[in-house]
């Protein structure tokens, strides 16, 4: 150190310990700058503090304690600020790492001692299951409340409540009947959903893995009659899969043993559309008709005839239903009952037939062969904007939150965010027109007139970084015809073509045995009409 330097901080030193002296006379000696400060000690240091006497720090010390027991918490608190500003942060290292586990406190431990044992399940429930089986190592009353809290239940219907693919899985696999239950009805112990969740884990990464390889088990309906020729659309649920004939009828099938249950017949054109609820069903036909019937029993309660032309599509909701034509119009009606529906307004603007309609409480979306799709206020009905960039005629869409996905002949699909406009991905692969599309958080499911169902990944798809080649994980290819329709959810696709098919793809229930990658051995079942 130079000499003028070595001079100023030995001036330092010295001002520092007579102002300490002068506020501690008993104690300065102690926590002095040259007994405190490593860096700037002259002579060696005896582990972490040097004493000139060990008999006087002792008895000091003792003195020290005395004063300070004798003074108000307040007084004490001021004190040892005063002496802890004075130490280096070397010290205050020291001194930390003794005050931390002092103000740690065990509080899931602590609180059933006070009789708060839901408390300490409450926070504990709050955990996922990585940091729940954690948690459980941490001591033997950690795993206590766990075990009597059943947090392992907990957390199961927590997944069940808010991810469809647990609750289809509690659905289909019968542990549905053991969640949701309190603690006076006869449950089993925490210990079997504690084994039961890793069992769900597996069943879901085999799921995921049978999309994306493509493994499935195919079940197939003939539904040929003598005079037609396509299943036109399609909705289905766990009972029953409902379709809509070119031969104008109404086909009900039984949705395990795949038998047909009924065919309500009414219409004079082809079914090109359908919806259904737990009340009745709406379709659309060639013959420019709505009809409504009754879900169970088939009767027919209203027959609405307003459009000019065949009825391509339609949707209901909430007492607001949505129907478009080939004669390029929109209609919105209002459903107070089955039997009570009202034309709200007509939408016009479209240049070409209007294929397809989807709306929820802020948007109608309609697409149209005049390559063009058109944004509409639901509650006040008018344009708000059109959505450009497809360079054909548009066959389909489906519209959900900000995100539009259509479909059209010019082979593609294309994402668009609906309130600003703009096409966020198109994704090529088809090579005929796109005839039918869905999506859901994970995928995005089409069918095109080249017979082909490509599943594509959806949140690849909005990551502009993603490469186009990773988008599409698989195509499935069983059709010998047009594919018009199809709907999916977490477990298989259920699709319809002009091959006079209803193709149900089943990536749960999949057998291994000798079955080669992507296909799995099909059953077929043949209704011939009478």
């Amino acid at each position: 150190m130079e000499p003028e330097m070595e001079d100023k901080t030995l001036e330092l030193m010295v001002s520092t310990r007579v102002c300490f002296e002068k506020h501690f006379p008993v104690c300065s000696q102690y926590f002095s700058p040259t007994f405190i400060c490593p860096q700037v000690s002259n002579g060696p240091l005896t582990g972490f503090r040097k004493r000139p006497s060990e008999g006087n720090y002792e008895k000091e010390k003792d003195v020290c304690i005395q004063l300070f027991d004798q003074w108000s918490e307040a007084d004490q608190v001021e004190f040892v600020e005063h002496l802890i500003s004075r130490m280096c942060h070397y010290q205050h290292g020291h001194i930390n790492s003794y005050l931390k586990p002092m103000l740690q406190r065990d509080f899931i431990t602590a609180l059933p001692a006070q009789g708060l044992d839901h408390i300490a399940e409450n926070i504990l429930s709050f955990l996922d299951a990585r940091s729940l089986c954690s948690a459980e190592l941490v001591c033997k009353e950690w795993q206590r409340v766990i075990s009597e809290g059943m947090l392992w239940k907990k957390l199961i219907e927590r997944m069940v409540r808010t991810d469809p693919l647990w609750k289809g899985l509690s659905e289909r696999h019968q542990w549905e009947k053991y969640l949701f239950k309190n603690r006076t009805t006869e449950v089993p112990p925490n210990s079997y959903y504690r084994s039961l969740y890793p069992k769900i884990i597996q069943d879901i990464e085999t799921i995921e893995a049978n999309w994306r390889c493509g493994r499935h088990n195919l079940q197939r309906i003939q539904c040929r009659s003598e005079n037609s020729k396509g299943v036109y659309c399609l909705q289905y649920d766990d009972e029953k899969i409902i379709s809509g004939l070119r031969d104008n009828s109404i086909k009900i099938w039984d949705k395990q043993t795949l038998e047909c249950l009924k065919i309500l017949t009414g219409h004079t054109g082809s079914v090109l559309c359908l919806q259904y609820d737990e009340r009745v069903i709406v379709t659309g036909s060639s013959d420019s008709t709505v009809r409504v019937w009754d879900v169970n029993s088939g009767e027919v309660l209203n027959t609405l005839i307003h459009h000019n032309e065949a009825v391509l599509h339609l949707r209901f909701c909430n007492g607001l239903m949505v129907t478009c034509s080939k004669d390029r119009s929109i209609a919105v009606w209002d459903m107070a009952s089955p039997t009570d529906i009202s034309l709200r307004r007509v939408l016009v603007g479209h240049r070409a037939a209007v294929n397809v309609v989807d709306f929820d409480d802020k948007y109608i979306v309609s697409a149209s062969g005049d390559r063009t799709i058109k944004v509409w206020s639901t509650s006040t009905c008018e344009f708000v904007r059109t959505l450009n960039g497809h360079k054909r005629g548009i066959a389909c869409l489906q519209y959900r939150d900000r995100l539009v996905v259509s479909g059209s002949s010019d082979n593609t699909i294309r994402l668009w965010d609906i309130e600003c406009g703009a096409c966020l991905r198109a994704l090529e692969g088809h090579e005929e027109l796109v005839r039918c599309i869905r999506f859901d958080n994970k995928r995005i499911v089409s069918g095109a007139y080249d017979g082909k169902i490509k599943v594509w990944d959806l949140q690849a798809a909005l990551d502009p970084r993603a490469p186009a080649s990773t988008l599409c994980l698989r195509t499935l290819v069983e059709h010998s015809g047009r594919v018009f329709r199809l709907q999916f959810d977490e477990f298989q696709i259920i699709s319809s073509s002009h091959d006079d098919t209803i193709l149900i793809w089943d990536f749960l229930n999949v057998s291994t045995n000798g079955q080669t990658e992507g296909r799995s051995p099909s059953r077929t079942y043949t209704y011939i009409s009478r």
